[in-house]
């Protein structure tokens, strides 16, 4: 990957038949965002392509480390601590260095730190739920928080969000940005999500849940789950926003 030649032309076309309809009442958002349109397609511009660049400068020392990015001198978050690491790679499954990947999630009780989240879960002060990173020449990226936790949400009478970590993927040009969920291997309440059973293929669903990996967590302190992210492909990663072709 490292003497491979960059992307020159336009960046590949949208896979909609890999991702749930606009419009799907059981998600009860959608009945107001779908478009009532037929989609229009524009061609590439130079900006578009050839515009943002990222690099490692622009990183906090604990950008990656949402245990301690937001927490008190001597404090920590709290929670089960694990390592989330995986690989970006393309559509014909090479690494892609120098990706921006930012995370957000709830804190172990399943709380955003967000004035708008009126869950009832206590806010853990030294826990801020956001951080980033860089991948590295072989695509690779990683980073330390706790075990985020389920949530109500008001959807229907008694719809809970699984335990889940959001992802925004930024390429090297503006109309690359892609933002996804990631959920845990072993955690039944992924099928009865109301937004994860929009997704048509259960194929498409398993390319979000990440795997829990016990040969890479730290000894007495963390336990690993490998999540790999595929840009686009027969392979492609289930993207949130990709119906409205960011």
């Amino acid at each position: 990957m490292r003497n491979a030649r960059p992307e020159t032309g336009g960046f590949f076309q949208r896979q909609r038949n890999w991702h749930p309809p606009a419009f799907a009442p059981g998600y009860k958002s959608t009945v107001v965002r779908s478009p009532q349109r037929a989609p229009v397609s524009f061609g590439n511009t130079l900006s578009e392509i050839t515009g943002p660049v990222f690099g490692r400068a622009m990183l906090g020392e604990l950008d990656n480390d949402l245990t301690l990015n937001y927490a008190k001198p001597g404090q920590s978050a709290i929670g089960p601590r694990i390592v989330v690491y995986g690989q970006v790679l393309d559509e014909r499954a090479r690494p892609v260095p120098n990706v921006l990947v930012e995370f957000w999630q709830a804190n172990a009780g399943g709380r955003y730190r967000h004035k708008k989240d009126g869950y009832l879960a206590p806010l853990d002060p030294n826990f801020g739920g956001c951080g980033r990173t860089i991948t590295d020449e072989d695509g690779n990226y990683s980073f330390l928080t706790i075990q985020p936790g389920a949530y109500p949400w008001p959807n229907g009478i008694n719809d809970w969000r699984p335990a889940h970590i959001h992802f925004a993927i930024f390429g090297h040009g503006f109309v690359q940005r892609l933002i996804t969920q990631m959920y845990f291997e072993g955690d039944p309440m992924i099928w009865q999500c109301p937004i994860v059973r929009t997704i048509p293929d259960k194929r498409a669903i398993e390319t979000l849940i990440a795997v829990l990996d016990m040969e890479a967590t730290v000894p007495m302190d963390a336990r690993a789950y490998k999540f790999d992210i595929v840009l686009r492909g027969r392979r492609s990663t289930m993207f949130e926003n990709k119906l409205e072709g960011n």
